[in-house]
């Protein structure tokens, strides 16, 4: 039976008390809720004014998406703050905050494939419509079983539905950091091959029996800005990834989830910094110069054997 069934308020309990009976193991504090619900605020409504601008539209299910979700689940913690004994508050930020970086990881899957597209698809191990393709649909999956999961540990009524429900969102964000590993194994393999001019062999097996030589695209300075905002937003979406497959693991009552300082850097401000960065370094402006083929490997035409 719950603290509000009895009809038991704040006022009849100690701070030790209130923190037993929270969902959290703690209250939420109050100025760091609205700290990250004013920015996530601010970095969402940019993100909108720059997808209108810029016609990035892929923007609007991607980092906007994570955006909106991240201020819902902050509003829920806040709402915490104020009613630490309400239930539903807890189930919309456990949802909403382990499902959000997941809309925002798509967006670095669409950069990807935009940068095989100008650097040169002889490089990739994938087309660019593969990335988008298949690590776009790996993510859909991580989505669908984290939201499920969260879904089932928020509605629990007793500990062994929500272990289930950890379970569950733990075997959705080990998949995420599986899929964020290997995508960065594909990034790292197409950049070493581009810099040192090695295209993929099956890609140069291809070229070889074609009568038109691969294209190397330049890079520009805007192109090395994107890698930079590619580079460091999947980075931090990793150390997140990291931290909650860890706190999952580690159970409803263990120390790390129960531990608020832990949440909110390796959490709230890794992703509030991701989003801040493609702000900064906007897809937008960064891919709009069309592609530019390096001088020295220009398009050339050979005679059939």
């Amino acid at each position: 039976m719950s603290a509000e069934e009895l009809n038991i308020t704040l006022s009849d309990l100690t701070p030790e008390q209130i923190d037993e009976l929270s969902s959290y193991g703690y209250v939420p504090t109050g100025w760091i809720c609205i700290l990250f619900l004013v920015l996530f605020g601010i970095t969402t409504a940019a993100h909108t004014v720059q997808a209108v601008v810029w016609r990035t539209w892929w923007i609007f299910p991607t980092a906007f998406l994570c955006g909106a979700l991240e201020c819902l689940g902050w509003a829920g913690r806040f709402w915490s703050n104020r009613n630490i004994l309400a239930d539903d508050p807890y189930m919309i930020q456990i949802v909403t905050t382990i499902i959000a970086p997941t809309p925002l990881l798509a967006a670095n899957f669409i950069i990807m494939g935009r940068l095989v597209r100008r650097l040169g698809e002889s490089y990739s191990r994938l087309g660019p419509r593969l990335y988008t393709i298949v690590f776009c649909s790996c993510d859909v999956i991580s989505l669908v079983v984290q939201g499920a999961g969260g879904g089932i540990a928020a509605s629990a009524d007793d500990h062994d539905g929500a272990e289930m429900g950890g379970r569950i969102m733990l075997g959705g964000i080990a998949f995420q950091l599986a899929v964020i590993v290997l995508f960065t194994l594909f990034a790292l393999e197409f950049f070493w091959r581009y810099f040192h001019d090695r295209p993929h062999p099956k890609k140069a097996a291809a070229s070889s029996s074609s009568t038109l030589t691969p294209q190397r695209g330049t890079l520009t300075m805007h192109l090395k800005l994107i890698i930079v905002c590619l580079g460091v937003s999947t980075v931090l979406l990793c150390i997140r990834a990291v931290y909650r497959t860890i706190e999952l693991a580690d159970g409803w009552n263990g120390e790390i989830i129960t531990t608020e300082l832990w949440f909110n850097v390796f959490d709230a401000a890794m992703i509030v910094v991701a989003m801040y960065i493609v702000n900064a370094l906007h897809p937008g402006w960064l891919l709009r110069d069309p592609p530019a083929p390096d001088p020295a490997k220009p398009y050339e035409y050979s005679a059939v054997a």
